[in-house]
Parts: structure tokens; sequence; C-alpha cells
């Protein structure tokens, strides 16, 4: 449990530092050691929509609704992240 609270605190501390690569990097690992703590998942999706990752941060908040049927965060970044597949999907028909 130590672990998992370090690495998430460490996660946390890149995003704020804008390393959203290092944040989802450090969330991943903390899924090694539980798979059901949303909020991790909510965060690593987070850093997903940073890194133009639509489809990754789409599968953790399916994810998280999974478990939590009315996570708010999980439906409003899953959101974002169609809205970031549609305007791929425009751009690339464009080509």
């Amino acid at each position: 449990i130590e672990k998992f609270k370090r690495l998430k605190n460490e996660g946390n501390d890149f995003v704020k530092m804008g390393e959203y690569e290092e944040a989802a990097n450090k969330y991943s690992e903390c899924m090694k050691l539980n798979t059901e703590e949303c909020t991790v998942y909510t965060n690593r999706a987070l850093c997903y929509l940073k890194l133009y990752k639509y489809e990754e941060a789409k599968r953790d908040c399916d994810h998280v609704l999974q478990i939590e049927d009315s996570n708010v965060k999980a439906f409003y970044r899953r959101a974002l992240a169609y809205k970031g597949l549609q305007v791929r999907k425009k751009n690339m028909a464009g080509i």
C-alpha cells in the first residue's frame, strides 16, 4: 500500500510539472499493484489526453466505468477522448 501511494504521488507530481509521459508510467506501475483503484486510471487517462493518445484514454475510462458506473471524471475524460478520435478521423478523411 505504501509503494502504491508513493508511485501515485510521484505521478501526480509529474502531472503538475507537465511531464505526462512520466506520470502515465507511474500510474501504470500503480495498476500493477492495484487494478481496482479508479483514480489512477482517470489520472492516466488525463495524461493520455495530453499526449493525444485518445484510444488509450478511452480504454482507461471504460475500465473505470465498469467498476464505478457513475464516475464523473471517467465520463468527462472519455468524452474528450471521443472528441479527439473524431477530430483525428476527420483529418484522416481529408488526406
